[in-house]
């Protein structure tokens, strides 16, 4: 590769005023706005090619809920009947022996697995053993190594997670947030910190080699010393690693709808309190011998617990997105599904792919992509890129990160470069100073 991606990313100042509505979390690049209907021959393209070697992996959205959280902007489907979620189960059965049918995935071992929603653990143990049986049918899951399972306080039970491990779930993540009850209500969740404590109790009974508890420091209403409280009872539990996410008010929640009605119980908190909350999260997980290993995840043990859905997803690896709504990367290319239930299954039921909008991606899009999603586990080695794209990133990115380095957010060496703690607080705001100049400054969705 000749052309450089540095003399394409103009720096940004850093100390711009930070929006307190709009997304935060950068999951993709280039942004989705930019994925349109135009390109969908591209996946078409890509699936119709030989197998490639690299990992193979599978999303599975179950988009059904009890009560949908205020902050939640995934689509969900809110208290189906057990025939409507049947019968997207079936469509998501079939979906997969249609991507399986392809050259370059029929035949292809499996890496990894997750199932996401909506509150996936609202479906029955019945249910669940169906859909993990269907999906192991099309490809090769024998030897598989991770299958990550989200779950909800309240929906966990005996049977349920006797036939999670049945179908082969080795890591189960649940959506704590919160251990303060008058919060969860206030945010709109459906349990209470005494379910946690119930659910984790049958989980470690159960035999999860990994449990996974979710958090998030910003929630409306939140405290210093409420947060604080939640840290100690995380702590206190001893689960395998905790995820902490900052709250976002994304444009279609109803906290966006409160925000701009006047509606809010509570101001938001600010960014900046949500980094020292987050950071304060870190420090006392690390005093209790917890490793922080991204900007949102600390673990017990890095070399067991290694989440290979995100680190092979930022490598590089194809991933297929299956369900409605689900987001995919394969062979280079981003796509969505229909993002409506009667029409993702109408597509399945016609023997088609229901892919709405995709994105190619040029060779500087994938070294931009894996560069910016790599930072955010905290360090970029240079020599995967040199290897794999023939580029030295810190010529690529000359521009951008002697900018932020300036500002103490990053430090380059002749090995890697590494986001300091300060740059791993807020690193998906610092992601747009590497992206090509046309998709700066655009909405994200």
């Amino acid at each position: 590769m000749t052309s450089s991606v540095a003399a394409e990313l103009p720096a940004q100042p850093s100390d711009v005023t930070e929006p307190i509505e709009g997304n935060y979390f950068v999951a993709a690049y280039p942004p989705l706005s930019a994925w349109t209907g135009a390109q969908v021959s591209a996946l078409h393209e890509a699936l119709a090619r030989p197998a490639p070697a690299a990992p193979l992996g599978l999303y599975i959205h179950l988009p059904f809920c009890g009560k949908k959280c205020d902050y939640c902007y995934y689509l969900s489907y809110i208290a189906q009947p057990a025939a409507v979620v049947d019968r997207y189960l079936d469509s998501v059965v079939r979906e997969i022996a249609l991507q399986a049918a392809h050259p370059a995935v029929k035949g292809r071992p499996m890496s990894f697995a997750y199932f996401g929603g909506g509150t996936p653990s609202t479906l029955s143990t019945a249910q669940v053993t169906r859909l993990g049986e269907g999906l192991r049918r099309a490809p090769a899951w024998d030897g598989i190594e991770e299958v990550t399972f989200e779950c909800a306080p309240r929906s966990v039970r005996p049977a349920f997670l006797a036939a999670l491990r049945k179908i082969g779930v080795t890591r189960v993540s649940m959506g704590v947030q919160s251990f303060d009850n008058d919060l969860l209500r206030l945010n709109g969740r459906v349990h209470l910190a005494e379910d946690v404590s119930r659910a984790f109790s049958l989980l470690r009974h159960a035999g999860f080699a990994w449990v996974n508890l979710d958090l998030m420091c910003g929630l409306v209403g939140e405290t210093d010393e409420k947060w604080r409280e939640t840290i100690r009872r995380v702590i206190d539990l001893e689960p395998d690693s905790v995820t902490i996410y900052q709250t976002e008010i994304p444009r279609n929640t109803q906290l966006y709808r409160d925000l701009k009605s006047g509606a809010l119980p509570a101001s938001p908190v600010s960014w900046e309190t949500k980094r020292a909350r987050l950071e304060e999260g870190f420090l006392e997980l690390e005093r209790s011998g917890y490793t922080v290993v991204s900007a949102y995840n600390a673990v017990k043990d890095p070399h067991s617990h290694r989440f290979l859905y995100q680190d092979y997803l930022w490598r590089g690896a194809d991933m297929l997105g299956l369900g409605v709504a689900a987001f995919g990367y394969f062979g280079g290319v981003h796509y969505q599904n229909e993002v409506a239930l009667e029409t993702y299954e109408a597509a399945v039921e016609r023997g088609e792919l229901p892919v709405k909008r995709a994105f190619k991606l040029s060779l500087c899009d994938q070294i931009v992509r894996e560069f910016v999603l790599q930072l955010k586990l905290g360090e970029v080695p240079l020599a995967p890129f040199r290897d794999r794209f023939g580029v030295d990133i810190t010529h690529e990115f000359d521009t951008p990160l002697r900018a932020l380095g300036a500002e103490g957010w990053l430090t380059v060496s002749d090995t890697s470069v590494r986001m300091t703690r300060k740059g791993l607080l807020r690193v998906d705001r610092l992601l747009p100073h590497f992206y090509d100049s046309q998709f700066q400054d655009v909405r994200y969705t």
